[in-house]
Formats: C-alpha cells, sequence, structure tokens
C-alpha cells in the first residue's frame, strides 16, 4: 500500500510515518518557499512604489526646469510690468502642477510625495530579521522651496551696507559687493537695487527701488 502510494504520488515522503525526520525537513522546506515567494512579492511592490515615485519625480524636475527658465526670463529688463504678470501667472500654474503631482502620487492608496510616507517596512526575506525600510521626503512647493529673509536696520548718510544671501543653492552663500548708502546723488537705495539685481542670475532675486515724497 505505502508502495502504491509512493508510486501514485510521485514522492518519496507522504506522511510523517514514511520519514520522520525528512517530513519535518520537507515542511521546514515548503514553509520556507512559500514565505520567499511572498518576499519576492513584497519587493516588486517596493521597487513598484520607487519606480512610481521617481517617475513623478521626474515630472516635478521638468516643471522646475520651466519655473528657472521663466524666473531667468522675468529678471531682464526688456520685460514690462505687464508681461512679468503673465509670466508669473504661469509660474503660478507650474507650481500648482507640481503641487498636484506631490499630493496625488499613491501606491495602493498611500501618498508617496506628500511627506505621508515614512519609515515604511518591506519584508524581503524569509525570516524577520530581511527587511528594508524606505522613506520619501515631501516634494511639494512648501516643502522644497527656500524663503530667504534679510533684515536691516534704519539707513543714514555714509552707511555701508554689505548683503549676504545664505545657502542660495542650499549649499553656498552669495555675497554681494558692499554699497556705500547715502543722500548723495549716485548713492542712493537705487545703487543697492543695482548691485542686488546684478546677481538676479545667481540668487533668483531682483530688487526695485521707489523713492516716495511725504509731506506733514
Amino acid at each position: 500500500k505505502d508502495s502504491l502510494e509512493k508510486l501514485s504520488s510521485g514522492l518519496r515522503i507522504n506522511k510523517a510515518a514514511d520519514d520522520a525526520s525528512g517530513m519535518t525537513i520537507a515542511d521546514s522546506l515548503r514553509s520556507q518557499a512559500s514565505a520567499l515567494g511572498q518576499a519576492i512579492s513584497n519587493t516588486n511592490d517596493a521597487m513598484g512604489i520607487i519606480q512610481i515615485a521617481d517617475k513623478a519625480m521626474d515630472e516635478q524636475l521638468k516643471i522646475l526646469d520651466t519655473v528657472k527658465i521663466k524666473a531667468t526670463q522675468a529678471a531682464q529688463d526688456g520685460q514690462t510690468t505687464e508681461s512679468r504678470r503673465a509670466i508669473q501667472s504661469d509660474i503660478t500654474r507650474l507650481i500648482q502642477g507640481l503641487d498636484m503631482i506631490g499630493n496625488t502620487t499613491s501606491f495602493n492608496g498611500q501618498k508617496l510625495l506628500s511627506g505621508a510616507f515614512t519609515n515604511k517596512e518591506f519584508q524581503v526575506g524569509a525570516y524577520s530579521n530581511e527587511s528594508i525600510k524606505a522613506s520619501i521626503g515631501a516634494t511639494t512647493s512648501d516643502k522644497i522651496g527656500q524663503v530667504r529673509i534679510a533684515t536691516g536696520g534704519l539707513i543714514t548718510a555714509s552707511n555701508t551696507v554689505a548683503i549676504t544671501f545664505k545657502n542660495v543653492d542650499g549649499v553656498n552663500d552669495v555675497k554681494l559687493q558692499s554699497v556705500k548708502i547715502s543722500t548723495s546723488v549716485g548713492t542712493g537705495i537705487g545703487v543697492l537695487a543695482e548691485v542686488i539685481n546684478k546677481s538676479s542670475d545667481k540668487t533668483g532675486i531682483r530688487a526695485v527701488a521707489n523713492v516716495i515724497s511725504t509731506s506733514d
């Protein structure tokens, strides 16, 4: 009977009575094989998540490149107030598109680029210690942009002003030429604006000086 059962199943071990230790090993191997199969599926999910996030961020980079081009376009004095407003409208729409990608890119209902996908664990092996963790930072405009604020005191006659913009590209500072500010012709606040604008290609910042006369 046992021989017929082995012949019909094609297996040497069909029950514990055939080979108790062999049956234990076989069960362990089957369990490990099943776990490895699921681990492979988990790894594929992790790769799918990374690929989705990568393609979405690639689109965001293209948007940022376009924003940079338009900012450079607006920085030259051949533009009028109206044309700069039109360029700014384009930039606003581009930023909205960038934020939409950041807020809606998802995998299996989980947002990937909004900052919520952090410290996620993937089981990639058959055993409990065979796992990896992944985090994807937020890529919306309020998270990847920089706000630089410079403050100063009241300018009086014969003051020298030196401005340094910190971490312009995320690493380097840009130090502008020192400017002497006074009430004399050619040394007013407009000169400071000119110095700032000379480095606008590096800082992305333009300055406009307006003189307003007031009377009591």
